[in-house]
């Protein structure tokens, strides 16, 4: 769930996405100060919150993070405006520390390499990366399913080359990090580096 929030240029309205809308064309149903998007399937992908600044106070912009009981506070507003449905409560941190427990070529392709990667409290992702750096044995940075990067891309799900793909092993001018190397090549982090614990983008 990415909660995304700029007053200068939407307006004081906080977006919620809540799942890939595949590029398929999005319907919103409004009720008072809450809309709810669906995409063409039907499924929920997001919900936006009108004049948010009035029950929730916001800090920060581009995304930001909600504490559970503002996300309470959410699910209040959609129940009084008359919606049924409700978000969940997943404020586990979506960009962290990884560990690259194997690395195998990718049966379809010479440069991309799958992976299963360590992203904490025993939670191994399937990944396929594209670096050439990518190896067993690194720490890196792994944005999981339902990540905004610093640019506003959304991180879900995919399929490449026919392996399916939960994530992306980032490169440190994807994280928008100071100084980034001009080089190609995913970030490589010291050992000592904590798997699961978040890590600060954009800095």
């Amino acid at each position: 769930m990415i909660f995304a929030y700029n007053k200068e240029y939407v307006g004081d309205t906080l977006i919620v996405i809540t799942a890939d809308d595949k590029g398929l064309e999005q319907t919103a149903e409004r009720k008072g100060n809450v809309a709810q998007i669906k995409n063409e399937e039907g499924t929920i992908v997001g919900w936006n919150f009108f004049h948010i600044s009035d029950t929730v106070a916001i800090e920060g912009n581009g995304q930001v993070v909600l504490t559970k009981q503002q996300v309470e506070t959410l699910n209040r507003l959609i129940t009084e405006a008359g919606f049924t449905e409700q978000l969940a409560i997943d404020l586990e941190p979506k960009i962290v520390v990884g560990y690259v427990k194997t690395c195998e070529p990718h049966p379809d392709s010479d440069h991309l390499s799958v992976t299963e990667t360590e992203v904490g409290e025993g939670e191994v992702l399937q990944i396929v990366c594209g670096a050439a750096n990518i190896r067993k044995g690194l720490k890196v940075v792994v944005a999981k399913p339902g990540a905004m990067m610093p640019d506003g891309l959304l991180i879900w799900p995919g399929t490449l080359r026919g392996v399916d793909s939960y994530g992306m092993i980032c490169s440190a001018r994807e994280l928008h990090l100071a100084n980034a190397p001009l080089k190609k090549g995913i970030l490589e982090l010291p050992q000592d580096a904590v798997v699961g614990e978040a890590f600060p983008v954009g800095k």
